[in-house]
């Protein structure tokens, strides 16, 4: 892999405010062409990561790259090749799709922005809306809206804040489709999201909590790392499966109880002493236990009480 295949190559990244190291001593690289989802809490500094990663924040203390400029020295120069899609829709509400687009493409300084703009809304399937305004779309439309934006200039990196938040699945769905094939002509995406599916449909994962990296690479990496044994418990309409959570959390061996629909997921990441802690458990009429490999929402669970002992 050459110096051309990596987009960001960070090291030691710490960024405090008043006093508080909301990211601490984060190190990472990203490859180009590559999907990576920033995971974890609200308030868990993804935003800042990411805005760092890319010379929009200066950090306290580290170093690093941005598509080979310094994300301390050459900020400038990242920032013309970097488009940004905010959690909030941020275009104009009293402008038509059409203005919207042909108005970015004149700030950007974009040959032929009319061409720009009708090349857009084509690959987006605009078509048909051109002259709504912004304030009359759907959360979905908006949304595309907003990615043909950030996307009109060409830029070589890719932000996205919750992108799909209040979005429903279909247009949720088509989002990602159309993220997939600009990564796939060499785009390079940094997004956060909340929702499981989202994050399995990265190329390569990052979960963030209080501020540190606890675990990153492909789903598969970071569940195989996880070292999680996890057994699912299920009763006829879930009866006294609440109870049953109630007495397995923090025992010994046992590092996570989850509710998931009519069934509790109970998992260890030592095997032996978990199941020490549920062979008694076991036993109990009304109940049925199965090993099960445990999934990225297991892991991310887990993960988040690890992150809260050590943030206490």
């Amino acid at each position: 892999m050459t110096a051309h295949d990596i987009v960001i190559d960070v090291h030691g990244l710490t960024k405090k405010f008043d006093g508080r190291a909301v990211v601490r001593n984060l190190s990472m690289q990203v490859k180009r062409g590559t999907i990576y989802g920033f995971l974890g809490p609200n308030g868990s500094g993804k935003t800042t990561t990411i805005r760092m990663l890319c010379g929009l924040l200066t950090p306290d203390e580290g170093t690093g790259t941005c598509l080979g400029y310094d994300i301390r020295t050459e900020t400038d120069k990242i920032k013309r090749q970097v488009g940004y899609m905010t959690q909030h829709f941020s275009l104009y509400q009293d402008l038509s799709v059409r203005e919207n687009l042909e108005f970015i493409g004149r700030v950007y300084g974009i040959d032929h922005p009319v061409a720009a703009a009708r090349a857009a809304i084509e690959r987006l399937g605009l078509t048909g809306r051109e002259g709504q305004l912004a304030a009359e779309l759907s959360g979905g439309w908006k949304q595309r809206l907003a990615l043909g934006a950030c996307t009109l200039p060409s830029p070589q990196l890719l932000l996205l804040d919750e992108p799909t938040a209040g979005v429903d699945p279909k247009a949720r769905r088509e989002f990602w489709n159309e993220i997939h094939a600009l990564a796939a002509d060499g785009l390079t995406v940094l997004v956060s999201t909340h929702y499981m599916d989202e994050a399995e449909r990265c190329h390569e994962i990052a979960y963030i909590a209080f501020g540190e990296l606890l675990a990153h690479g492909t789903v598969d990496e970071v569940i195989a790392s996880s070292h999680l044994t996890t057994y699912v418990v299920s009763a006829a309409n879930g009866e006294g499966l609440a109870d049953l959570s109630t007495e397995l959390t923090d025992k010994p061996g046992i590092d996570m109880v989850a509710p998931f629909g009519t069934s509790l997921h109970v998992s260890g990441r030592d095997a032996g002493a978990l199941e020490t802690a549920i062979a008694p458990y076991q036993k109990r009429k009304g109940f049925s236990w199965r090993r099960s490999e445990p999934s990225l929402e297991d892991v991310f669970i887990a993960l988040m009480s690890k992150a809260r002992d050590n943030f206490q």
